[in-house]
């Protein structure tokens, strides 16, 4: 990426340095105005994620120089949170995977990167793009080559089906939040395009980190059969949240789609009240019977799928194992499972001395007994005293931040410059 032409999508994910070296964030876009003609559209700047999630805006101007992994600023990083206006256009959601055309032929091809060059007035535009012609004939796969910007045409026309592979690609190695974070700035044409090209676990930890109504709008736009088999990919209190959301007759006939013991534990979830620990908890936590050793206790939570907080504990209960189980025992805490031996059974290091808690206690007791007992999960149990769920605090955090919080600054607004 060095020298005076990089490629978008090798942007994404780069990070952005002040002077003395010390990281204010990471790329997540370029922004750009398309100019009439076949005049190079020119880059007004990029969309970089800072502390928080937070998207904020950093205009080329204060671009210093752009290296190998590696984005310089001036120093001077406006903390207002990026909203994109009408004659923006975002280069890696809008631009990668529409279909063009080529002028000296007439062919059509997708676009899979485009190239930035800074100009010798210093500024910035979109110079050049990477495009791929499908196979003919016996050739198994397509070309691809690069062309000028005024070679192709087609940028400015809305395009339905646009597809979203090079786009997934930028951000192949992001983690689900911060793809979340980037969908959730998509326009819902895009959102739903992206949502279509992940598969469904991928999807499903998307989902779980997007505000109501982006889960809501993209799973109403999903085929009834797949939207079912990503809520089963959804932990269980996700996904009982989202359909909580949905009206009765669709979120009844998304659980008939689902296998019977999904909806069954989803429709337990339901019953409950949305702040209480029954309505907060999941059903699927660490669960192990009395005779299983420490060694086989480590060996389950270390399972890269689990949460750090539903990892931070495991569940001792009575046969059967599955949720509601048989009766729940105490807990096994990750420390005290590190300094035991592996031979040892995890009955004789239980820890019953706290009480677990009803499905009925209401958010704020929950929070009460994490706070007072400097715990990450408690388990909640029936009245017959069988395992239902474990209540973890991040379920808890979700509970008691504002419903617009991941839209909230998480410093300090100063407002945005020309």
């Amino acid at each position: 990426m060095s020298g005076s032409r990089v490629f978008a999508a090798r942007l994404a994910g780069t990070g952005v340095f002040d002077p003395t070296g010390d990281q204010v964030g990471k790329v997540r876009d370029v922004v750009c105005v398309l100019r009439p003609g076949h005049r190079p559209p020119r880059v007004l700047g990029l969309v970089v994620e800072v502390l928080g999630r937070r998207a904020v805006f950093l205009p080329m101007t204060r671009v210093t120089a752009v290296d190998v992994g590696q984005v310089i600023t001036t120093g001077l990083v406006n903390m207002r949170r990026f909203s994109q206006r009408p004659t923006e256009t975002l280069v890696l959601g809008e631009l990668l995977d529409r279909k063009v055309t080529l002028l000296d032929d007439g062919t059509t091809v997708t676009v899979e990167d485009v190239a930035l060059e800074q100009t010798r007035a210093r500024d910035w535009v979109l110079q050049k793009v990477h495009v791929s012609r499908p196979a003919k004939g016996l050739r198994r796969r397509g070309e691809t080559f690069t062309v000028d910007w005024d070679a192709v045409t087609g940028f400015a026309l809305e395009e339905q089906g646009q597809g979203a592979t090079n786009l997934l690609a930028a951000f192949e190695e992001m983690r689900a939040p911060d793809l979340a974070a980037v969908l959730h700035d998509l326009s819902p044409k895009r959102r739903a395009e992206v949502a279509a090209a992940l598969d469904d676990e991928r999807l499903a930890d998307v989902l779980e980190e997007l505000p109501e109504d982006d889960q809501v709008e993209i799973l109403g736009k999903l085929e009834e059969e797949r939207a079912a088999d990503v809520l089963e990919a959804m932990g269980p209190d996700d996904a009982a949240d989202l359909l909580a959301e949905l009206p009765a007759g669709e979120a009844e006939k998304l659980l008939g789609l689902m296998e019977p013991d999904e909806a069954a534990d989803l429709r337990r979830l339901l019953s409950y009240g949305e702040l209480t620990a029954g309505g907060m908890m999941t059903t699927e936590p660490v669960i192990l019977p009395p005779s299983a050793t420490v060694a086989e206790a480590l060996a389950r939570v270390r399972n890269p799928d689990l949460s750090p907080a539903l990892a931070s504990a495991v569940y001792v209960c009575r046969p059967p194992l599955e949720t509601p189980t048989g009766k729940y025992l105490g807990t096994c805490h990750i420390q005290r499972l590190l300094r035991e031996p592996p031979s040892a059974l995890v009955s004789g290091i239980v820890d019953n001395g706290l009480e677990p808690l009803l499905p009925h206690t209401a958010l704020p007791a929950v929070t009460h007994y994490l706070a007072t007992y400097n715990l990450v999960s408690v388990a909640v149990v029936d009245d017959n005293d069988h395992l239902v769920g474990a209540v973890t605090v991040d379920d808890v955090l979700d509970h008691l931040l504002p419903d617009d919080w991941r839209d909230r600054p998480a410093d300090v607004e100063v407002p945005r410059g020309p």
